[in-house]
């Protein structure tokens, strides 16, 4: 990892097959994620794309999106997404636990501005999705 990159792991009280499900279907996605309401289209295989109107605590919904470059069902996602800079890759790495799942999400950044936006918004979605789970 470089210097300007994150790494956040989160415990998730959910089986991996429900945590994997809560990231991939677009119902459900929408629900934690803090996307608009039939903004969310995810074509969940390499190559496929992904995108999503993010509305934040503040200000205007912002489009984002990008494409799946791995996929294994259950255990790992990783997507690309532009930004200011060019483009970014974030990984989702899930491993089952049993009865819950470790997930860590992982972004290589171009800044650190860059890596502390990306780091905070990703706090904020681990949070969403393990109170989500939480009441599934």
């Amino acid at each position: 990892m470089s210097d300007f990159s994150y790494r956040l792991t989160r415990t998730l009280d959910a089986p991996v097959a429900a945590v994997w499900q809560a990231w991939t279907d677009d119902k459900q996605y929408e629900q934690w994620s803090y996307s608009v309401p039939g903004s969310v289209h995810q074509d969940v295989r390499p190559g496929g794309a992904w995108s999503a109107a993010v509305q934040g605590p503040e200000g205007p919904a912002i489009e984002i999106n990008g494409t799946y470059l791995e996929v294994e069902p259950e255990r790992l996602l990783v997507m690309d997404m532009p930004t200011p800079t060019g483009t970014t890759v974030m990984k989702l790495e899930l491993t089952d636990k049993g009865a819950s799942t470790e997930a860590v999400l992982s972004q290589e950044c171009a800044s650190a501005e860059e890596r502390d936006m990306a780091e905070q918004g990703s706090t904020m979605l681990l949070d969403s999705l393990a109170a989500f789970l939480a009441k599934s």
